[in-house]
């Protein structure tokens, strides 16, 4: 079998190409690391086959050689990383076709309800935030709760982003596109706060918005550890949310449900998430329980008589 140093060899130009790609469309540490990790898996079924000559066979049959121990949502990320890899040939002019694109997502996975928490237990949550550090992780939580923030935009914030005046927020966002944010009134004071008894960095050079004790840029590591933490509490005073899979990115699905909910026009909700599309934000338009039961009390049965 092909060793990964051989196959970083014998690819090297577009591995570098993706690299590169990777890097200038503003994806996070973890994502291009597993992306890279995903490619050269593919890379090692094509048995050192030019890239450009491979088609929609090559890329199935690698995912059906994964199925025994991946499931839909994670057939779904290698399929995004191979789509990525071709994308960024493409960009560079190593490739003019890209083959993964002809591969459907899974199904299951595009259907699945995302998991979010309701109002009144995202508020709940609020209240088991304290601590030296409270302000700085009250502002974390409610960035990503109350204002759709994924845990690497967060991450990014550098002081100069917060723009207090306005009250508003300059986010990185996906794809390295800006994103301009209007804050909740309570969120420009939190922050105005964090900002003023921010830990002073090691770094001179370092713009930082949110500075770890030990004087660096808080990691998203951190951040979710910090969220974990909040929602442990959360869970242990709240039974009905025990078996809640809860994490940064329920929050942001917290925050869109809860937008969708208070008839927000769906357009705008697609602006302040960020989205590319209006369809990956046509996924939070899902109905819960209450609702329908509402809707089924508009229904006026005619009296009948009931068969005994």
């Amino acid at each position: 079998m092909t060793r990964n140093y051989d196959l970083e060899e014998i690819y090297a130009t577009p591995l570098e190409a993706f690299t590169i790609w990777m890097k200038q469309s503003g994806y996070t540490n973890a994502t291009k690391k597993e992306y890279l990790r995903e490619v050269l898996d593919y890379l090692h079924t094509l048995n050192e086959r030019p890239v450009q000559e491979a088609g929609k066979l090559q890329v199935v049959g690698f995912l059906v050689s994964k199925q025994g121990t991946a499931g839909d949502k994670t057939r779904n990320r290698t399929l995004s990383a191979i789509r990525s890899f071709y994308a960024a040939l493409i960009d560079f002019e190593l490739a003019t076709r890209n083959p993964a694109l002809e591969v459907k997502k899974s199904k299951t996975e595009k259907n699945k309800i995302p998991v979010y928490l309701e109002e009144n237990d995202l508020e709940k949550a609020l209240s088991y935030i304290e601590g030296r550090y409270r302000d700085r992780n009250l502002s974390l939580f409610l960035l990503m709760g109350y204002c759709g923030l994924r845990v690497g935009e967060v991450h990014r914030i550098n002081l100069p982003h917060f723009k207090k005046a306005k009250g508003t927020l300059e986010v990185l966002g996906k794809g390295r596109k800006w994103n301009e944010i209007p804050l909740p009134e309570l969120l420009v004071q939190c922050l105005s706060k964090v900002e003023k008894e921010r830990i002073k960095p090691n770094s001179q050079r370092e713009e930082a918005f949110f500075v770890s004790q030990k004087g660096r840029r808080l990691s998203i590591r951190q951040i979710q550890k910090i969220a974990t933490q909040i929602f442990d509490e959360l869970k242990k005073n709240n039974p009905h949310l025990m078996d809640m899979k809860l994490s940064c990115h329920k929050l942001r699905h917290s925050f869109a449900t809860m937008l969708l909910n208070n008839n927000v026009d769906i357009r705008v909700v697609k602006e302040l998430l960020g989205h590319a599309s209006i369809e990956t934000t046509m996924i939070y338009t899902h109905i819960n329980d209450e609702q329908k039961r509402n809707a089924m009390t508009t229904i006026i049965v005619p009296q009948v008589a009931i068969p005994k």
